[in-house]
Protein backbone atom coordinates (compact mmCIF):
# COMPACT_ATOMS: atom_id res chain seq x y z
CA UNK A 1 0.00 0.00 0.00
CA UNK A 2 1.23 3.49 -0.88
CA UNK A 3 1.55 6.30 1.66
CA UNK A 4 -0.37 9.20 0.10
CA UNK A 5 1.31 11.70 2.43
CA UNK A 6 4.59 11.12 0.60
CA UNK A 7 3.22 12.18 -2.78
CA UNK A 8 4.10 15.70 -3.86
CA UNK A 9 0.85 15.83 -5.82
CA UNK A 10 -1.12 15.20 -2.63
CA UNK A 11 0.83 17.93 -0.82
CA UNK A 12 0.20 20.32 -3.72
CA UNK A 13 -3.48 19.46 -3.66
CA UNK A 14 -3.66 20.32 0.04
CA UNK A 15 -1.94 23.67 -0.58
CA UNK A 16 -4.28 24.50 -3.45
CA UNK A 17 -7.30 23.62 -1.32
CA UNK A 18 -6.05 25.87 1.47
CA UNK A 19 -5.54 28.72 -1.01
CA UNK A 20 -9.04 28.20 -2.43
CA UNK A 21 -10.62 28.39 1.01
CA UNK A 22 -8.75 31.60 1.79
CA UNK A 23 -9.68 33.08 -1.58
CA UNK A 24 -13.36 32.19 -1.33
CA UNK A 25 -13.57 34.16 1.91
CA UNK A 26 -13.54 37.20 -0.40
CA UNK A 27 -16.58 36.05 -2.38
CA UNK A 28 -19.91 37.83 -1.87
CA UNK A 29 -22.42 36.21 0.48
CA UNK A 30 -24.73 35.61 -2.48
CA UNK A 31 -22.29 32.94 -3.73
CA UNK A 32 -22.35 31.00 -0.45
CA UNK A 33 -24.45 28.17 -1.91
CA UNK A 34 -23.25 28.60 -5.48
CA UNK A 35 -19.72 29.13 -6.65
CA UNK A 36 -18.14 29.01 -3.18
CA UNK A 37 -19.48 25.55 -2.44
CA UNK A 38 -18.63 24.26 -5.91
CA UNK A 39 -15.04 25.44 -5.95
CA UNK A 40 -14.35 24.32 -2.39
CA UNK A 41 -15.74 20.85 -3.03
CA UNK A 42 -13.80 20.49 -6.28
CA UNK A 43 -10.56 21.57 -4.59
CA UNK A 44 -11.06 19.12 -1.70
CA UNK A 45 -11.66 16.39 -4.26
CA UNK A 46 -8.13 16.72 -5.65
CA UNK A 47 -6.09 15.51 -2.65
CA UNK A 48 -8.95 13.30 -1.45
CA UNK A 49 -8.95 11.25 -4.65
CA UNK A 50 -5.17 11.02 -4.66
CA UNK A 51 -5.31 9.68 -1.10
CA UNK A 52 -8.15 7.27 -1.81
CA UNK A 53 -6.51 5.97 -4.96
CA UNK A 54 -3.21 5.39 -3.21
CA UNK A 55 -4.96 2.97 -0.87
CA UNK A 56 -6.32 0.83 -3.69
CA UNK A 57 -4.89 -2.56 -4.52
CA UNK A 58 -4.02 -2.09 -8.16
CA UNK A 59 -2.31 0.46 -10.34
CA UNK A 60 -5.37 0.47 -12.58
CA UNK A 61 -7.56 1.62 -9.67
CA UNK A 62 -4.97 4.18 -8.58
CA UNK A 63 -4.89 5.60 -12.11
CA UNK A 64 -8.68 5.91 -12.13
CA UNK A 65 -8.57 8.02 -8.96
CA UNK A 66 -5.75 10.11 -10.40
CA UNK A 67 -7.94 10.78 -13.43
CA UNK A 68 -10.74 11.91 -11.10
CA UNK A 69 -8.32 14.19 -9.22
CA UNK A 70 -7.18 15.59 -12.57
CA UNK A 71 -10.78 16.27 -13.56
CA UNK A 72 -11.36 18.08 -10.27
CA UNK A 73 -8.32 20.26 -10.93
CA UNK A 74 -9.86 21.31 -14.25
CA UNK A 75 -13.13 22.04 -12.44
CA UNK A 76 -11.31 24.33 -10.02
CA UNK A 77 -9.55 26.08 -12.89
CA UNK A 78 -12.85 26.63 -14.69
CA UNK A 79 -14.54 27.94 -11.57
CA UNK A 80 -11.72 30.40 -10.93
CA UNK A 81 -12.09 31.67 -14.49
CA UNK A 82 -15.85 32.00 -14.02
CA UNK A 83 -15.25 34.01 -10.84
CA UNK A 84 -12.93 36.26 -12.83
CA UNK A 85 -15.51 36.67 -15.60
CA UNK A 86 -18.11 37.63 -12.98
CA UNK A 87 -15.69 40.21 -11.55
CA UNK A 88 -15.62 38.42 -8.21
CA UNK A 89 -11.87 37.90 -8.53
CA UNK A 90 -9.19 39.63 -10.55
CA UNK A 91 -6.63 38.01 -12.81
CA UNK A 92 -3.95 38.91 -10.27
CA UNK A 93 -5.87 37.15 -7.49
CA UNK A 94 -6.16 33.87 -9.39
CA UNK A 95 -2.87 33.76 -11.29
CA UNK A 96 -0.78 32.07 -8.60
CA UNK A 97 -3.39 29.38 -7.96
CA UNK A 98 -3.72 28.81 -11.72
CA UNK A 99 0.05 28.36 -11.92
CA UNK A 100 -0.09 25.85 -9.07
CA UNK A 101 -2.98 24.01 -10.74
CA UNK A 102 -1.13 23.79 -14.06
CA UNK A 103 1.94 22.40 -12.31
CA UNK A 104 -0.20 19.87 -10.46
CA UNK A 105 -1.95 18.83 -13.67
CA UNK A 106 1.42 18.15 -15.29
CA UNK A 107 2.56 16.13 -12.26
CA UNK A 108 -0.62 14.04 -12.21
CA UNK A 109 -0.28 13.36 -15.94
CA UNK A 110 3.31 12.29 -15.39
CA UNK A 111 2.36 9.87 -12.61
CA UNK A 112 -0.48 8.44 -14.69
CA UNK A 113 2.04 7.85 -17.48
CA UNK A 114 4.39 6.04 -15.13
CA UNK A 115 1.60 3.71 -14.00
CA UNK A 116 0.70 2.52 -17.53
Amino acid sequence: MRNFREYDIWKSGIQITKAIYLLTNKFPETEKYGLITQIQRASVSIPSNIAEGSGRNSEKEFKQFLHIAQGSSFEVETQLLIAQELNILTENEIQEILNQLHQLQRQINHLIGLLK
